[in-house]
């Protein structure tokens, strides 16, 4: 396993999760839930990290992960949804069970056990995909309160077509090797039963009090028109909502739903999220497709 003692490097390309699970089977990423220690006083607040469909805690943070621990937070990434007894890798798939049932009362511990841990009254989360309900249901009835704020990467918060989930298990080939076990999908489907109640009582998804933002995709194949991961906020009540479009001033960036966590530009709107104010610097940076990496050419983040 790399040793997490130095400053960890960022790297932009998506895959670079799944080969580091595949190469340290069962570690966590470098930085991330140091349960013994503190978060400091510049950054008070955890942030948790939510992976999206057959994603972990691993294969989805790569990028995002390090570059917030870099600048200083306190990162805590779990793989909720897991099938039971899975074997590697397996087990490397979260993200597919029941979402209702199984992975928002598992994500919900998690973000209890982060506030016990560091102290802190309140957490920040970032979703991805699936994630993002899963945040939302936890920032709006698992645990009014408890979050500050929602930062979605391709949130379906409307659901997906029914056809185009199935295109996608298909091109996953996740049917095949989940051999049906796969509930998050139900739930993930528009009309279904966890989203209706995740708008209720007052027709929207967001939690009074808490402050959200939504980051989309011109190019998202999965969550589609990709208008509709932005939804706006009811016109009476304390919400708080800034919907972001990737692409309005940056037509260089093709980065696609499974790659969006690593995209240079969106998780400088992460940061600009989570430390609003500071004068962040957002990218525009031409970027691939599927991969998410930084096209030849281009600098990386040399800040790391």
């Amino acid at each position: 396993m790399p040793s997490s003692a130095r400053k960890p490097h960022v790297s932009y390309s998506f895959l670079a999760g799944a080969e580091f699970a595949i190469r340290f089977p069962g570690h966590q990423l470098p930085g991330v839930n140091k349960w013994n220690e503190k978060p400091s006083e510049e950054r008070p607040v955890p942030v948790v990290l939510i992976h999206g469909t057959a994603g972990s805690g691993t294969t989805n943070w790569f990028t995002l992960a390090p570059y917030l621990t870099n600048r200083g937070f306190s990162v805590f990434t779990v793989t909720y949804g897991a099938l039971p007894d899975a074997k590697f890798p397996m087990s490397e798939l979260g993200g597919l069970r029941d979402i209702a049932e199984n992975s928002v009362p598992e994500v919900a511990g998690f973000v209890d056990k982060v506030l016990a841990a560091t102290g802190a009254e309140q957490v920040d989360l970032v979703g991805h995909s699936q994630g993002c309900v899963v945040a939302g249901a936890i920032a709006k009835h698992a645990r009014p309160g408890k979050v500050r704020k929602v930062v979605s990467l391709a949130s379906p918060w409307h659901g997906v077509g029914s056809a185009r989930l199935e295109r996608m298990l298909t091109s996953m080939r996740l049917r095949q090797l989940v051999a049906g076990a796969f509930l998050a999908g139900e739930s993930l489907v528009r009309g279904s039963t966890f989203l209706a109640e995740l708008w209720e009582p007052d027709g929207t998804p967001y939690a009074r009090g808490v402050e959200y933002t939504n980051i989309a995709t011109r190019f998202d194949e999965f969550v589609w028109p990709h208008m509709t991961s932005l939804v706006e906020p009811p016109q009476h009540g304390d919400y708080s909502v800034r919907n972001i479009v990737l692409q309005q001033g940056c037509m260089l960036d093709f980065v696609d739903h499974a790659a969006l966590p690593s995209d240079p530009r969106a998780v400088d709107y992460v940061l600009d999220a989570l430390d609003p104010g500071a004068g962040h610097k957002i990218r525009c940076l031409p970027v691939a497709p599927v991969h998410g990496g930084i096209l030849p050419g281009w600098l990386t983040d040399r800040r790391g």
